[in-house]
């Protein structure tokens, strides 16, 4: 049997459970929220990011709490979690990219960091299930600097100018929102980085134990 049809089979185990249905509903939510906010359904579109919000809070409950912890739900949660990070950050180059600023249209292409950054992660991940190696779980690096994208994502679709839930009482300032979305490529910079000592060892590991079967 191969690695591959392992790990197909290994995700089978456990698969029925109520966190991975929330994990689902979170990847259905996807583009609902993006389509929502690109028609300028934006009051929808919060709404949509926050039930993304109450289904992660209560998957990682649900499973802790009644051992519905699953292959599966390994792979499922942080993938949901990756596709709204894509997506929220893609809605957001679109509005700013078409912004009337040019400080805010010319800065939206940072953005695009964001969906490079989850990109090579999903890949990584996938070379290594693909090894029979298991990605590397979430480092504080990780842990923290996905909080705050998430913090500075939610106080944008809150007060950023034009579609902030509560910006027709205050906006944020442009040079607010440069420092808080370039602060938050720094910390998942560092966070990438963090990650790929644990990877490339792995990888080392792997082509010395072949090395040494063929010998």
């Amino acid at each position: 049997m191969s690695n591959l049809e392992k790990q197909a089979k290994s995700l089978r185990e456990g698969m029925w459970t109520i966190p991975n249905l929330l994990s689902l509903i979170r990847i259905i939510l996807v583009p609902v929220f993006l389509v929502l906010f690109l028609q300028h359904h934006y009051l929808g579109a919060i709404i949509t990011v926050a039930a993304s919000g109450i289904t992660d809070f209560l998957d990682g409950k649900i499973a802790r709490k009644f051992n519905q912890i699953s292959n599966l739900g390994k792979m499922l949660d942080p993938l949901a979690d990756k596709l709204t990070q894509i997506t929220i950050a893609i809605a957001f180059f679109f509005h700013f990219h078409a912004s009337p600023d040019p400080m805010l249209s010319g800065f939206s292409w940072i953005f695009w960091f964001f969906v490079a950054k989850e990109v090579l992660m999903v890949v990584g991940a996938i070379i290594l299930l693909a090894k029979d190696f298991r990605p590397a779980a979430a480092n504080w690096f990780g842990k923290v600097s996905t909080f705050y994208y998430y913090i500075v994502m939610i106080l944008l679709l809150l007060v950023a100018p034009e579609f902030g839930l509560f910006s027709r009482w205050w906006s944020m300032p442009d040079l607010m929102i440069i420092i808080m979305v370039s602060l938050s490529v720094v910390l998942t910079l560092l966070a990438l980085i963090s990650y790929t000592p644990a990877a490339v060892r792995q990888l080392k590991d792997s082509g010395k134990a072949s090395g040494d079967q063929k010998e």
